[in-house]
């Protein structure tokens, strides 16, 4: 099964964070995992996908203008149905707690849902997530201008959700 990681970065928070998703979802048997920045990401490749997770800074509650471009080239996709039922997930970093990351998750699932998608999150269950409360997707929070404050648990929240994703790929592909 193949899963696609897309993400921009303006720093490296949220770089950290798609590559603890990638690794995450590598650890499952079964999954083949790609990952780029959105500038190099190419929409050709999301049909030959069997789950695309995808993701960036929040501004001011809502997509990054780079991803949201990108995003925005999915217009043929839609057209010939071409995403659905592949399977999506979200991720964001911002720079405060209370700096809009359900509202930009919520921001990043919307194309998701346009396209067909089944959306994965991450539930309260998965112990990393138990107190953090993000059930869109992962947003963490990260103060500008510190390129290492990325805490242990917010990579390992990364990681769940990546697993997660593969695991509920490779069910729906039926490569157990």
């Amino acid at each position: 099964m193949k899963i696609y990681v897309v993400y921009d970065s303006e720093g490296n928070h949220t770089k950290a964070l798609a590559e603890s998703i990638a690794q995450g979802a590598a650890a499952v048997p079964g999954a083949e995992v790609l990952i780029d920045h959105v500038n190099e990401a190419d929409v050709y490749k999301l049909q030959e996908m069997d789950a695309i997770i995808w993701g960036c800074p929040g501004h001011f509650g809502t997509i990054s203008s780079s991803l949201k471009a990108w995003i925005d080239k999915l217009g043929y996709l839609w057209a010939e149905g071409a995403l659905i039922n592949k399977v999506g997930a979200v991720f964001c970093t911002t720079a405060t707690v209370h700096g809009g990351l359900e509202a930009t998750m919520l921001n990043l699932i919307t194309p998701m849902l346009h396209q067909g998608m089944i959306i994965v999150g991450l539930p309260g269950t998965v112990p990393e997530n138990a107190l953090y409360g993000s059930y869109y997707g992962v947003g963490i929070s990260c103060p500008p201008g510190v390129d290492d404050n990325i805490s242990k648990n917010d990579l390992q929240l990364g990681q769940a959700l990546g697993k997660r994703v593969a695991q509920v790929t490779r069910s729906f592909t039926n490569e157990l």
